[in-house]
């Protein structure tokens, strides 16, 4: 929010020069954002009036003017502003003074002699209209410093305002504010009821009266459409970055900014019967302000007479009721529309407009009748008219109420760390409007109704510190005893997992939870998505469902800035939505491409496969110290990846993860052009380890017993290792494998696994024959299992 200093100044009498009142703002909670100091170094402007304009002789595009400054002697200046004609009264810079850096001198353009330069508005550095000449009031006194009529110097500060603190979109909100921060008095007075001189009302209906508790409504009628407005109105609402527009738009706008209720007129002769507050029919269509058409559903709430919509209620007016040139008689509105109602409603259409910005956070239900009193008090002062009675559709059941919060002193002492006086805590409530009741434990506030964000005791505590100041409050350490939290050894930590992707190359990165539908939608990850009803962008509209999409994003990113050998990894969550309730787990992913070590001397050259980063993998296994066959991998793994070089992890009968190399139609979809490998593993499977215990070591020697099988070449290794487990039984110690052969030699659809056993017994020394059996056994179980029979 922007606001002029001397307006404020006008309200509060602020103690404080600005960057004090800047500063004072910033530590309360309204951060100011940009400070813009206009009219300074304005000696030597004056206000000029044109009494005279002639086509130059030899250009086109200028203007001779004579210019009155007041006194006998008139100048002459050449203009090339397309505003420039006689009667008109204007910024004139003289002869010797500066305006922005130039130095106003005598000149000569095209022949003809310049006396001075007649200004725009940003010319004198008060605005960014650089159209034509400012045009001054039709009362500016001739001769007078432009400074002096503008009442300059002024800043213009702007607020970045919390969306909680809506109070503060009203110069009148703001400067309770700034009263209660300097303990001030404010000075705003009450609009005293116009006289009513026309008995014409329409009839008002709310259909929607918890979308719309308050309504109110006026008819104004024989206005003069050709009144100016007037300067100093005009000059705050630039000030404010408005544009003055005519008369009537800006008298609503200004009502806007001093009082923080948004208003509406409607042209009244466009209205057909009464006003009603609505849902939007279904396939009902309005065309806006701005010109465009839209479909409305009963999502929207709609300002509507018999004949239609008229308006979207608390967005914008519609075009079939808008104000014109020749409009004399209007229909003013000003009503209480809930934030419910008007979230997110503008931003679905593209739109963001003042009213809606102000209806999204809540506006004071007080304000309605009060805001349509000031704006008939302005209207009818400006460009004259008769105004009719007020009608008020309110539903006060709908209503919002404030209810007393208790605070208590002691929990006010404890939070703050510092004791403030009983007096101090009520001035600072009673100054920020609430009403306050003393108990035994403390207080009793009742907020005012402008401050919806005033719910428990910590608001009140919070608002008490703030007035106080946050800087008044000392800085103590915190004080007492911290238990640290048990660690339990049947898990382990988070970090391990990290240090050890981190120790075997990888870098850690932090993606967002939010992607676009789309992304999902190209790795058929999109079926259980949740899609954000309010969204940053149309490019994080989703939330993510794997950590892949956005790990392989920022590889590719890697990739296109000339970095070949890519490791990266993230512990994070994804969302997914499971039977109508969202589902959210914790995972560590990984994705690598390139050579599978850095370019060195001592190994050759290779491309990571999908056995270097099945180790990485199995790395981490190896943290949770789990017994062997804990963890394994299947075949089988969801379309987006390689159908031959892929992996389910498992952990006993459950799938935890999945592991392998992108499908080259995915990487071709995703211009990816090196194979990528990918895994990704839920947590709180990887971290859970048994109890460690300590077991007595055998003191016989074990024994070692090669065979080499041959096996139908789909038969997974992993379940030819659990088959010899088994079969075998508690006298294994160790199963690898060592060898893997396949060929002509052997066969089609074949391969042979050359596999190591080691055998050991706690009791006593195996003997050959104990050796021989537990190799039968696991060649018998092999047979029967998986059709394997001994390589001869």
């Amino acid at each position: 929010m922007k606001f002029s200093e001397n307006w404020l100044r006008e309200l509060v009498d602020v103690p404080a020069a600005t960057d004090e009142l800047a500063a004072r703002l910033t530590l309360c909670g309204l951060e100011v954002e940009d400070i813009v100091r206009l009219g300074g170094g304005l000696d030597g402007v004056v206000v000029g009036e044109i009494v005279a304009a002639e086509k130059h002789p030899d250009a086109d595009k200028l203007q001779v003017c004579t210019v009155a400054i007041g006194g006998d002697h008139p100048l002459q200046i050449v203009c090339g502003a397309p505003n420039a004609r006689v009667g008109l009264r204007a910024p004139l810079a003289m002869l010797g003074s500066t305006v922005g850096t130039i130095t106003i001198k005598a000149a000569k353009l095209r022949g003809v002699e310049s006396n001075g330069m007649l200004c725009s508005a940003r010319e004198l550095g008060l605005d960014d209209d650089a159209s034509g000449l400012l045009e001054l009031a039709d009362d500016a006194v001739v001769g007078q410093a432009l400074s002096e009529h503008l009442q300059l110097p002024d800043t213009t500060l702007e607020l970045g305002l919390t969306p909680n603190r809506a109070d503060c979109l009203g110069m009148h909100g703001l400067a309770r504010e700034v009263a209660a921060e300097f303990s001030r008095t404010i000075h705003i007075a009450t609009p005293k009821p116009v006289p009513l001189e026309l008995d014409a009302m329409l009839s008002v209906r709310v259909d929607a009266p918890a979308d719309c508790p308050r309504y109110c409504g006026r008819v104004v009628r024989g206005l003069d459409r050709g009144v100016r407005t007037p300067q100093w109105l005009g000059e705050r609402l630039r000030r404010s970055g408005i544009r003055p527009i005519n008369a009537l738009v800006d008298v609503t706008n200004y009502v806007m900014l001093e009082t923080g209720q948004p208003l509406h007129a409607f042209d009244e002769r466009s209205i057909e019967g009464g006003i009603v507050v609505r849902r939007a029919g279904a396939n009902e269509r309005l065309r806006l302000l701005d010109g465009r058409e839209i479909d409305l559903d009963d999502g929207f709430l709609v300002v509507a007479d018999d004949s239609g919509a008229l308006a979207l209620a608390g967005i914008m007016g519609g075009q079939s009721s808008k104000v014109g040139d020749d409009t004399r008689d209007v229909f003013l509105e000003a009503a209480h529309f809930s934030p419910s109602a008007i979230s997110g409603r503008a931003r679905r259409l593209g739109m963001h407009t003042d009213a809606s910005h102000r209806f999204e956070r809540g506006v004071d239900a007080e304000l309605p009748r009060l805001a349509i009193e000031r704006a008939t008090e302005l209207l009818i002062e400006i460009a004259g008219g008769r105004a009719g009675p007020v009608g008020e559709a309110v539903s006060l059941g709908h209503l919002p109420r404030r209810h007393a919060i208790s605070l208590r002193r002691q929990r006010l002492q404890r939070v703050l760390g510092v004791a403030i006086g009983d007096d101090d805590v009520v001035r600072i409530l009673v100054a920020l409007g609430m009403h306050v009741v003393a108990n035994a434990h403390g207080w009793l506030a009742t907020p005012p109704s402008a401050r919806f964000d005033i719910t428990i005791e910590e608001d009140l505590i919070e608002e008490v510190a703030r007035i106080h100041g946050y800087a008044n409050i000392p800085a103590q350490p915190p004080r007492g005893e911290i238990t640290p939290a048990v660690i339990s050894e049947e898990r382990i930590a988070i970090a391990q997992v990290r240090d050890q992707l981190a120790a075997r190359g990888y870098h850690e990165a932090i993606t967002y939870a939010f992607v676009a539908g789309e992304l999902l939608g190209r790795w058929g990850m999109a079926t259980d998505a949740i899609t954000l009803a309010n969204p940053l962008s149309s490019d994080l509209a989703v939330m993510r469902t794997s950590l892949l999409p956005g790990l392989v994003a920022a590889l590719d990113g890697n990739r296109k800035r000339q970095q070949s050998r890519v490791r990266l990894f993230e512990v994070g969550r994804r969302y997914r939505l499971r039977e109508g309730v969202i589902v959210e787990t914790d995972c560590v992913a990984g994705v690598a491409c390139g050579a599978a070590v850095d370019e060195q001397w001592s190994e050759p050259a290779h491309a990571i496969d999908f056995f270097d980063i099945k180790g990485d993998v199995e790395s981490l296994f190896e943290l949770a110290g789990t017994e062997a066959g804990v963890f394994g991998m299947r075949r089988g793994a969801p379309a987006w990846l390689h159908p031959g070089r892929s992996a389910t992890v498992m952990r006993g009968e459950r799938v935890v993860g999945m592991i392998g190399a992108l499908d080259p139609r995915l990487q071709k979809v995703l211009d990816l052009d090196i194979d990528t490998y990918v895994f990704e593993l839920e947590i709180d499977a990887l971290v859970v380890r048994p109890l460690p215990r300590a077991k007595e070591l055998s003191r016989y020697p074990s024994v070692r017993r090669d065979i080499a099988v041959v096996v139908p070449e789909e038969v997974d290794y992993a379940t030819v290792i659990e088959t010899v487990r088994q079969a075998v039984g508690p006298l294994i110690l160790d199963v690898f494998l060592f060898d893997r052969y396949a060929g002509i030699n052997l066969g089609e659809g074949v391969k042979s696994l050359a596999i190591g056993l080691i055998l050991q017994d706690s009791s006593r020394t195996l003997t050959d024959r104990d050796a021989d059996h537990c190799v039968a056994l696991a060649v018998s179980a092999l047979e029967i299992e998986h059709k394997g029979r001994l390589r001869g």
